[in-house]
């Protein structure tokens, strides 16, 4: 009686695909009623080595109205142009390997293929099993641990789609230990996501948000590490509080019904005895994860590479299962395909979400769009209000915006040009601005359906995203209620 009654809520809730198409509704009709605008570039913007290239610094004077701006998109288009009923392919295919969505979307198939194929040899099962029967006494210390490496991972170097693979690699461990794919997010993806939010070294926000402000990079470092500090305990409190009360009573979690399939899956694994042959695929993994960490931190390896690594190593752990006789070339090559289709869903709507920016005018300042008028009348709003009000809304206001772009480097070439001499004009620092963008950017990729990697995480844990709006909304307000207190802790202490 109990899972009836938690399947009548989830049931009746309409899928992240159908909120996405009445999204994509409300942005074809903003293009007619919206005019498109757009800015002129100047000299090229200052970034920190190994952060993303910007093309230019906008000019915050330079916006003008668009002389068809009225027109807005059509209902289908010809030629490869951008309509309504466009909007699904040209999103899928737009962007390049760098990013989304194009990118993302193959970084996704093909990370899904590799663990499939490595889901499919048992080792992970068998693993698992004898590590929870070797650290019984240690068991308490998992999540701290993971929520604390996580949050340094978001901090130092920018960890967002990565934690996708660690999200397929960590929920048997999760569900065995008697949590939910929920914690399994929270431990990995939020917990980027929070450092990320709150870095005071980032080379992909901090770092670019502060050189187009043209302040020095990596300034106000103490209030950065303070309240790093503060979130990440926060959000390590909040996550042991849910995990001990959904491991005293399963049913209480949304993800139960779909966790309980990924339990009878990995019940049903055939060898459960651990063996060498499983070391040496588990060996072969870590070392894997090892080169894919190295070539993050010193080669500067993005989405290509790391795509290309994990598929390497879905070849090379197929290639030990294949010699070992666990399973024929088949299995490897079924194992693949089963483990990109498991998360197709999620690709999917990674590249659907890129037509709603699509259908606004893209997110490039010097083409006309609606999102550049939107951005505009925005940060001029914000003048003549007084000063602890206006960092409070550059905070909303980065928040909104990052729905539409929610890339770190790209939300900052669009929106400091704007705010930080506006927060000249109403008596705040440019520091302040650029916290507002921050903690903007970063908490809100904890609940936007077109965040890439919070799709991927969620599809790597079989969780729809309505059910995760379900759970997280409590946990986003708290963020948000936090993220506003150090922003008139900012004015406060006129933070430089």
């Amino acid at each position: 009686m109990s899972v009836d009654h938690k399947t009548t809520p989830s049931s009746s809730m309409p899928d992240a695909m159908v909120i996405l198409f009445f999204i994509m509704v409300l942005a074809a009709i903003a293009s007619h009623l919206v005019p498109a605008g757009s800015f002129q570039l100047l000299e090229p913007a200052p970034v920190a080595e190994g952060a993303a290239k910007l093309k230019g610094k906008l000019d915050p004077n330079s916006f003008s109205f668009a002389e068809n701006s009225q027109s807005g998109v059509p209902l289908f288009a010809e030629g490869g142009g951008i309509g309504f009923f466009n909007y699904a392919f040209e999103g899928l295919v737009s962007g390049n390997k760098w990013g989304s969505a194009v990118g993302v979307v193959m970084f996704i198939l093909l990370t899904g293929g590799a663990f499939g194929i490595l889901m499919k040899t048992g080792a992970i099962h068998n693993g698992i099993l004898a590590l929870i029967a070797r650290t019984r006494d240690l068991q308490f210390l998992f999540i701290p641990i993971l929520f604390l490496l996580f949050s340094l991972g978001g901090a130092v170097f920018g960890m967002g789609e990565e934690a996708i693979a660690f999200c397929i690699i960590l929920l048997p461990l999760m569900l065995a230990l008697g949590y939910d794919a929920i914690t399994t997010v929270l431990v990995t993806y939020v917990a980027t996501q929070i450092g990320f939010a709150t870095s005071w070294m980032n080379p992909f926000n901090v770092a670019i948000a502060q050189g187009i402000a043209e302040i020095p990079l990596f300034s106000g470092q103490e209030l950065r590490m303070g309240m790093w500090a503060v979130f990440t305990l926060f959000g390590l409190v909040f996550t042991m509080r849910y995990a001990a009360r959904i491991k005293a009573n399963p049913t209480l979690s949304l993800s139960y019904e779909s966790d309980l399939r990924q339990r009878d899956q990995q019940s049903s694994q055939v060898v459960t005895q651990y063996q060498t042959l499983d070391s040496v695929i588990l060996l072969a993994f870590f070392a894997g994860l090892g080169w894919i960490i190295w070539g993050v931190t010193t080669r500067e390896y993005y989405i290509p590479e790391i795509a290309s690594q994990f598929f390497t190593i879905g070849v090379v752990i197929g290639a030990i299962a294949v010699l070992g006789r666990r399973m024929s070339v088949n299995d490897v090559a079924d194992g693949f395909k089963q483990g990109a289709a498991e998360l197709l869903p999620a690709a999917m709507i990674v590249g659907m979400a890129k037509g709603m920016l699509l259908l606004l005018g893209g997110g490039d300042p010097e083409t006309p769009s609606v999102l550049n008028t939107l951005l505009y009348y925005s940060a001029q709003s914000l003048q003549d209000l007084p000063t602890y009000l206006s960092a409070w809304l550059m905070l909303i206001v980065q928040s909104v915006i990052n729905f539409f772009v929610s890339s770190g480097s790209g939300q900052a070439a669009l929106t400091m040009p704007l705010i930080a001499p506006l927060s000249d004009l109403i008596g705040l620092s440019r520091q302040t601005a650029v916290l507002a963008f921050q903690l903007g950017d970063g908490l809100t990729n904890c609940i936007i359906p077109t965040s890439a990697a919070l799709i991927g995480c969620l599809g790597a844990v079989r969780l729809d995203w309505t059910i995760w709006l379900r759970f997280v909304w409590r946990l986003q307000l708290y963020l948000f209620g936090l993220a506003s207190l150090f922003m008139l802790l900012a004015v406060a202490i006129q933070y430089q």
